[in-house]
């Protein structure tokens, strides 16, 4: 069972049943390049002794960033193969978010992808003075670097080589001394508030997980992944790290971030993750070039996805289904959806999955309508992802699916989610207060999460318990306000991209929006409005009209729901900036920091409340390079016509 073995013994394992298999594969210069398991794990034995003779010790931390790349992943496998712990941080985050998590962990070593990566340690290498060895993986923009510590990894493989030749059984023995309750890593939260938390797993913890979602799915040999998100997340370290050592399967890593669609179709996985906000991409991305279509295409399209909302999800669920609308649909399949799903890159897609947010019904029904399996799961860093799964022809969108092997559910008097699991952290690192705040002492692990259990077994969330508020004055004195439940609604329209609700302790709902800059473009320029960037569309009065019609769609519906029919949208502005991980408005998984935006935003929340119609603006922005500017503007703030509710039928 994979649950009594660590990361390394799988290695060894795979490598000795498959070993010419291909284990990973990388496209450099546009050609795929593939490492076999055998190849795999003489480059992780190497690793590991070049790592040993350089310091790395049992129990200290080795940090990883960058994207992809196979000689990454191997690095963490060499490192846990000396009892030592990876800890992958995010690649897009900027120097100073390094300084802490280095610091916390007492990090002496780390392995870097490239040049932008090595550039960020030797900038915080003063605030991290324990900071001595620093390897990367890709030279280009490297080769005048004379920094102390700073080498390649052909360097580190090099001197690897020579150290195992010296001392021949080190990797044996140091992998046989590594048992399944060690810690085999640690993964920084991207909290909301404060310092982020560092979340301790085991090789126990991270490998059940994967084997419980592997054996939910019949994973194999066979199957397929694109391995695009960031390692640093845990979802990424599950999919294309533990569930590869446990199912054998096949990993790509994409080029680039730029390449990925691309790299996406020539792959074609069998086995797919994304979050919602990629899937709405997809889908836009679709309906623009619908759009620029000709009118015999758009109306084929149009009247075959008619037939496909209509009978899609019950053929995908296994229902009923009349026999002319069969061969319809098959017709269908032929000349629209099997192009399609060709296109977004999933022909071969037997399971997909989306989390970390809410998904809308009409996007979830449109990708099971054109015959994609998407499914969705619950989970977290703390439970090593795998809480809640949707067995296949049991997908629905309201729903985040029913407790996977080994997980206990129940629910506290405040209707908060606790779970028991084999996947449950060891703890929060040097963090014993916050540890006992989540975890009690009959195993429990308190989520956070609001929600209940419905007749069928399925696990619903409403929102964060903290998040979860009431409006005080006004009509709807007393009425509950879930935000994230308010902000998901609104997000499930193309034309907006994020969305941030205010209404605790208040006696309305107000709403901040941004809009897709991409969607909401080519709206603007299909009707001849010009603009000038992103700040100039989102002011223009018809991108506002068309937000408008957005956001009392979504009071309609809200009325409908006796719960949360307060929560209607009373006012509403479309912001002058994109929120960004950058400027400290989005953790690095794209998750709102509402009270950090609700400070920073300050004047607008207070105009919102107030009255105003307008309201002036000016805000600090960091880019790219590093560089700071300002972005201002003046804010039209606009009223949202709201509804009564109405009550269900008795």
């Amino acid at each position: 069972m994979a649950t009594e073995h660590t990361f390394p013994r799988l290695l060894l394992e795979q490598a000795a049943r498959h070993p010419q298999r291909p284990a990973m594969r990388e496209k450099k210069y546009g050609i795929w390049q593939t490492m076999s398991w055998s190849d795999m794990a003489q480059l992780v034995r190497t690793l590991a002794c070049g790592l040993s003779q350089a310091g790395l010790r049992r129990g200290e931390h080795l940090v990883v960033i960058g994207a992809n790349r196979p000689r990454l992943y191997a690095a963490m496998l060499a490192a846990q193969s000396l009892g030592a712990i990876p800890v992958p941080l995010y690649q897009d985050a900027v120097a100073a978010e390094c300084v802490y998590p280095i610091n916390n962990a007492e990090v002496r070593f780390c392995v870097v992808e490239d040049q932008e990566q090595v550039d960020k340690m030797l900038e915080i290498r003063e605030q991290c003075p324990q900071l001595e060895g620093i390897w990367y993986d890709e030279p280009r923009g490297l080769r005048n670097y004379d920094q102390p510590g700073l080498q390649s990894l052909d360097d580190l493989v090099s001197a690897g080589a020579a150290y195992a030749q010296e001392h021949p059984s080190l990797f044996d023995d140091e992998v046989a001394i590594g048992q399944p309750d060690n810690v085999a890593a640690m993964f920084f939260t991207s909290g909301t508030t404060g310092y982020p938390k560092g979340v301790v797993h085991s090789h126990r913890t991270l490998l059940d997980r994967a084997a419980a979602g592997a054996s939910f799915d019949k994973l194999g040999i066979d199957d397929e992944v694109l391995a695009y998100l960031p390692p640093a997340w845990i979802g990424q370290n599950i999919f294309s790290y533990a569930q590869w050592l446990v199912a054998g399967y096949l990993v790509n890593c994409p080029e680039s971030s730029a390449t990925v669609h691309i790299d996406l179709k020539e792959v074609g996985p069998t086995y797919y993750f994304a979050p919602p906000r990629v899937f709405e991409g997809m889908l836009t991305s679709v309906m623009i070039r619908m759009e620029d279509a000709s009118a015999v295409k758009r109306r084929m399209f149009d009247a075959f996805m008619r037939l496909a909302r209509r009978v899609g999800p019950d053929l995908m669920d296994g229902k009923s289904v009349d026999v002319l609308d069969r061969l319809k649909y098959r017709l269908g399949d032929w000349l629209v959806y099997g192009p399609l799903r060709n296109n977004l890159g999933m022909s071969r897609v037997r399971v997909a999955y989306t989390a970390g947010e809410a998904i809308g019904p009409d996007l979830f029904s449109f990708y099971r309508s054109i015959g994609i399996n998407l499914k969705q799961l619950y989970g977290s860093t703390e439970t090593a992802v795998f809480v809640c799964l949707q067995p296949d022809h049991e997908a629905r969108a309201d729903t985040v699916g029913v407790p996977c092997d080994g997980v206990e559910i129940k629910l506290s008097d405040s209707g908060e989610i606790l779970v028991r699991s084999p996947g449950l952290l060891k703890g929060y690192y040097k963090n014993p207060e916050a540890t006992a705040e989540v975890l009690d002492a009959e195993g429990w692990y308190h989520t956070s999460d609001a929600g209940f259990i419905d007749g069928g077994g399925h696990l619903k969330i409403i929102d964060r318990v903290k998040d979860v508020g009431h409006l005080v004055g006004g009509d709807h004195d007393g009425a509950m306000f879930a935000p994230k439940y308010v902000e998901n609604k609104l997000k499930f329209f193309s034309h907006i991209k994020e969305a941030v609700a205010f209404g605790d302790q208040r006696d309305k709902v107000s709403v901040m929006i941004n809009v897709d800059f991409d969607a909401v473009g080519n709206w603007a320029e299909r009707r001849n409005l010009p603009y000038a960037g992103y700040t100039d569309l989102a002011s223009k009065p018809e991108v506002c009209a068309l937000i408008q019609e957005c956001v009392e769609q979504v009071n309609a519906d809200l009325a409908r729901d006796e719960l949360l029919a307060g929560s209607q949208i009373s006012r509403f502005l479309v912001l002058h900036k994109e929120l960004d991980a950058d400027d400290g408005e989005l953790t690095r998984t794209n998750k709102v920091r509402r009270g950090f935006i609700g400070e920073r935003y300050a004047v607008l929340v207070d105009a919102l409340y107030g009255g105003k119609s307008e309201q002036y603006v000016e805000t600090q922005v960091k880019f790219e390079d590093g560089r700071t500017g300002s972005v201002s503007a003046t804010l039209q703030i606009h009223d949202a016509k709201t509804f009564q509710p109405i009550k269900a039928a008795a």
